[in-house]
C-alpha cells in the first residue's frame, strides 16, 4: 500500500529585504559546505527575460543520502539525483522553487515547493514557506525504512535551511554587502514597457503547477500584483502560522508536529467557517492522539459539535451557578504553580458529593465543572501572556482530608465518572499535574474504581501523598511556592475556596424535579436534531411572503454523509402524517424525521430546485443563505447520501450489500438551525448571522471570514 506523507511549514520571516536574501540563497550553489549530502549541481536549463526581471534556472542536484550501506547496495545506487527548478521574478520579488526526484521516480515520488515572497506588512522583510509530499509506492520491501530515512533527512534539512541563509547573510555582511538594489525596468525600452505588460501572466515564474496552489501557496502570493492598496491584508499571515509565533505561544514543536498543526488548521478553515478553535486548543487534540492527524481531527470535530450543541462557548458569560454550588462546592482557582500553570484547589474530602448530586442533579454539576474548565482555558491564555512562554495546562491540587464512605455512594461515583469522561473528551491535555494530598485508607478503593476511565497520558501526571507526606521532601514545595500554600494545608496563604460541608436535606430535590430541570439544561439550545434515513429524508418547511427574503441555515453533520437541497413550491405540501414514521419508529426513538414532499409530486412540475445539491461529509459544519426570488413555500431537505454502485457494472458491490445489512449505517444525524431575515436587514447587517443566537464558537477569534460568504446564496463550507 502506498504511504503518502505530507509536510507544510509555518511561515518563516527573515527581517531582511528580498534582494539580500536572494544574494545569500544563490551562494548555496553549485555546492554548499553546510549541506554535506549536497555533493554537486549542474545547470540543465536557463531562461532570462530581456528586461532581466525573470530568471528561470533548472539544476540537476546530486545528493549523497545518509542511508545504511546495505540499502544502497540493494538499491544499486550511490547517489540520488533531484531536479530543481527555480523561478525568480525580480519585478514581483518572488522566488518559487520546485523540486522532484529523478532517481527511483517510479518507486518513490518526492515533490517539494518552496517560495520566498515579500512580507505583506513590511516590504523590507521576506517570508519563506515550504511544502512537500512523499509517496512511496514500493521499495524492495523496505518501504517503511525508506520512509523513516526520508522523513529524518527532510526534517533535519528544514531545520538547517534557516541556519544556511543566516550563515551566508553573515558572510555577505563581512564582505561589506548589506544592501542589494531592487530591480528596475531598463530605461531604453520605455515605449515597449506598455506592450510587454499584458504578456506578464505568461512569464514562466507564474506557471506554478496547480498542486502548488493546493499545497498552500495562495494565488495571491503567486500573482502578487498588488493592484489595490488593500491587497496586502488579504495575504497577511493571519491565516498562516509564523515560526516565531509558534515558538512563543505554542512551544517547541518538531517540524512534523508543526506541519500537522498547520494542516489540521487549514482543514478546519476550509470546513468550519468562522468556528475555528484557537491554535493552542487544536494542538491539545493533536497531542492527545500523538499527532495522528486523522484521529485528532475526529475527536476535535466531535468536540466542536458537542460545544455547539450545548452552547458551551457561552457558559462563562451566561450561566450563573445555583447558590447551592457557590456555598457547598469546595473548589476554586488559587494563583499558579512554580511552572506558571493556573492552580485549581479542590477540597474533595470536605465536599458532600452525595448532597450536591441530590440537591442539583448530575447536569448542573457537570455544567459547573465545564465552566471551571472554560475558565481554565482562559487562565492558560492569560498566563501565557504574563509569563512570556506557552502554558497550555493547569495543575489541580485535591485535598482528600475528610474523605469517607459517603464519597463512595454509587450515584455520586457514577456522576464523577461521567464528568471525567466529558472532560477527557473535550479538554484533552489540559491537566498538567494532579497533586492528591492526605489520601486516607479508603482512597485505593475509590482509585481502582476511577482509574480505568483516565487515559495513560493523564495518569502519568498524578502524584499521590498519604497523610502528611506532602510536607516532607519531594512534597508540595517542589511544585508550589511557599507563599501561596493554602492555610488549610499549614501554609500562610488565605485561600478563598469554600469549605464545603454537608448540604442540608431541605435542599434535596425529588428525582422528577431534577429530571425536568436536566432536560431544560441540555435542550436550551437553538439547534434542532434530525435523523435522516435511506429513503426518508428530513424536510423543513419555510413559508415566504415577501419575495426578497433571505433564508439562512447553519448545520452540522454529526453522523453519516448527507445531501442538502433547497426546493421551492407554489402550493403548500400536505402536513406530514404521523404514521409515515411507522417503519422507522423503532430505529428512531425521538428522532426528528419529517417528509413534506408528496410522493406523487414531480420535480419541475410541482416543485423546483433553487440551489444545486450540496454533498456534506460527516463532521462538516455548513452555513449559507439563499435570497428568495418568489414568495411561496421553500423546503430545506437533508437526504441520505448513498454511494454509487460500481460504475462499470450496475451490480452492487459486496461492501454495499454488507453495509445495507447494518441498519445503523443508514442513519445520519444532523443538527440544524434556520432563520428567515428580511433582505434589507440582511444587507444592512452582515453580522446578523453572527448574532447571539448563531452558536458560532467563541473559541475562535473574530469570525470575519464567515461573513463575506453570506452575501450571496453560496453555501459556505
Amino acid at each position: 500500500a502506498a504511504m503518502v506523507q505530507k509536510y507544510q511549514s509555518p511561515v518563516r520571516v527573515y527581517k531582511h529585504p528580498f534582494e539580500l536574501i536572494m544574494a545569500a540563497y544563490e551562494r548555496r550553489f553549485p555546492t554548499c559546505p553546510l549541506i554535506p549530502m549536497f555533493v554537486a549541481s549542474d545547470t540543465v536549463n536557463e531562461y532570462k527575460s530581456e528586461d532581466g526581471a525573470i530568471h528561470v534556472i533548472e539544476r540537476r542536484c546530486k545528493l549523497d543520502i545518509d542511508a545504511p550501506r546495505l540499502l544502497k547496495k540493494i538499491a544499486g545506487v550511490d547517489y540520488v539525483y533531484f531536479v530543481q527548478k527555480n523561478s525568480l521574478n525580480r519585478r514581483d520579488r518572488t522566488l518559487h522553487i520546485e523540486a522532484h526526484n529523478e532517481t527511483f521516480s517510479n518507486r518513490v515520488i518526492i515533490n517539494e515547493h518552496c517560495s520566498y515572497t515579500v512580507h505583506p506588512d513590511n516590504e523590507d522583510w521576506t517570508c519563506f514557506e515550504q511544502s512537500a509530499s512523499l509517496d512511496i509506492k514500493s521499495f524492495f520491501g523496505f518501504e517503511s525504512t525508506v520512509e523513516k530515512i526520508a522523513m529524518k533527512q527532510y526534517t533535519s534539512n528544514i531545520k538547517k535551511g534557516k541556519e544556511i541563509i543566516e550563515y551566508y547573510l553573515k558572510q555577505l555582511e563581512e564582505e561589506g554587502i548589506t544592501f542589494v538594489p531592487r530591480w528596475t525596468p531598463p530605461v531604453a525600452c520605455k515605449s515597449e514597457s506598455s506592450s510587454s505588460h499584458p504578456r506578464r501572466p505568461v512569464s514562466p515564474a507564474i506557471n506554478i503547477p496547480e498542486s502548488a496552489t493546493k499545497e498552500g501557496l495562495s494565488n495571491k502570493e503567486i500573482l502578487n500584483t498588488s493592484s489595490s492598496p488593500t491587497e496586502p491584508t488579504a495575504g497577511t499571515p493571519d491565516d498562516k502560522l509564523d515560526a516565531d509565533y509558534i515558538k512563543r505561544y505554542l512551544g517547541d514543536l518538531t517540524p512534523m508536529q508543526e506541519s500537522c498543526l498547520i494542516r489540521l488548521r487549514q482543514w478546519l478553515q476550509e470546513t468550519h467557517k468562522g468556528k475555528i478553535p484557537k491554535d493552542e486548543h487544536i494542538l491539545r487534540f493533536l497531542r492527545a492522539r500523538d499527532f495522528n492527524i486523522d484521529k485528532a481531527r475526529e475527536i476535535l470535530c466531535q468536540s466542536l459539535t458537542w460545544r455547539k450543541q450545548h452552547q458551551v462557548d457561552y457558559i462563562l458569560d451566561t450561566w450563573n451557578p445555583p447558590q447551592v454550588l457557590q456555598d457547598y462546592y469546595a473548589g476554586g482557582w488559587h494563583h499558579h504553580d512554580k511552572d506558571g500553570r493556573p492552580l485549581y484547589v479542590l477540597r474533595l474530602g470536605q465536599m458532600d458529593t452525595k448532597g450536591l448530586v441530590r440537591a442539583l442533579g448530575e447536569e448542573a454539576l457537570l455544567r459547573y465543572v465545564l465552566s471551571i474548565n472554560e475558565e481554565g482555558l482562559r487562565r492558560c491564555e492569560e498566563n501565557t501572556k504574563v509569563f512570556g512562554r506557552p502554558i497550555s495546562s493547569w495543575t489541580c491540587l485535591v485535598d482528600l482530608e475528610g474523605l469517607n464512605m459517603r464519597h463512595l455512594w454509587r450515584p455520586g461515583v457514577k456522576a464523577l465518572l461521567r464528568i471525567i469522561e466529558v472532560v477527557e473528551a473535550n479538554y484533552p491535555e489540559t491537566l498538567g499535574r494532579l497533586l492528591i494530598l492526605r489520601a486516607p485508607r479508603v482512597f485505593p478503593v475509590l482509585w481502582t474504581l476511577v482509574s480505568p476511565f483516565i487515559d495513560d497520558n493523564t495518569r502519568k501526571k498524578f502524584l499521590i501523598y498519604a497523610g502528611n507526606d506532602y510536607q516532607g521532601p519531594g512534597g508540595l514545595l517542589d511544585y508550589i511556592d511557599k507563599e501561596i500554600i493554602p492555610d488549610f494545608l499549614g501554609g500562610e496563604c488565605m485561600c478563598e475556596v469554600p469549605e464545603g460541608g454537608l448540604v442540608p436535606k431541605s435542599l434535596y430535590r425529588t428525582a422528577e424535579e431534577l429530571e425536568n430541570e436536566d432536560i431544560k439544561l441540555w435542550t436550551e439550545t437553538i439547534y434542532q436534531s434530525a435523523s435522516v434515513f435511506k429513503g426518508a429524508p428530513h424536510e423543513v418547511l419555510i413559508q415566504i411572503v415577501d419575495a426578497s427574503s433571505v433564508i439562512t441555515w447553519d448545520f452540522d453533520v454529526c453522523k453519516g454523509d448527507i445531501v442538502f437541497n433547497i426546493f421551492h413550491s407554489k402550493r403548500a405540501p400536505q402536513p406530514p402524517k404521523k404514521d409515515s414514521l411507522g417503519a422507522h419508529s423503532i430505529t428512531s426513538p425521538g428522532g426528528n424525521n419529517v417528509q413534506l414532499i408528496d410522493k406523487v409530486w414531480q420535480l419541475g412540475r410541482d416543485y423546483s430546485m433553487v440551489e444545486s445539491p450540496l454533498i456534506c461529509k460527516e463532521g462538516e459544519s455548513v452555513q449559507g443563505s439563499h435570497v428568495t426570488r418568489w414568495p411561496g413555500f421553500y423546503i430545506l431537505q437533508w437526504k441520505f447520501h448513498s454511494m454509487p454502485a460500481c460504475a462499470t457494472t450496475n451490480l452492487p458491490r459486496v461492501d454495499d450489500v454488507l453495509a445495507s445489512l447494518q441498519v445503523s449505517s443508514h442513519k445520519c444525524k444532523v443538527m440544524y438551525y434556520t432563520e428567515v431575515i428580511g433582505s434589507e436587514d440582511f444587507r444592512g447587517s452582515m453580522t446578523s448571522l453572527e448574532s447571539s443566537h448563531s452558536g458560532f464558537s467563541q473559541l475562535s477569534a473574530a469570525t470575519t471570514s464567515s461573513s463575506q460568504s453570506h452575501s450571496s446564496s453560496m453555501i459556505s463550507r
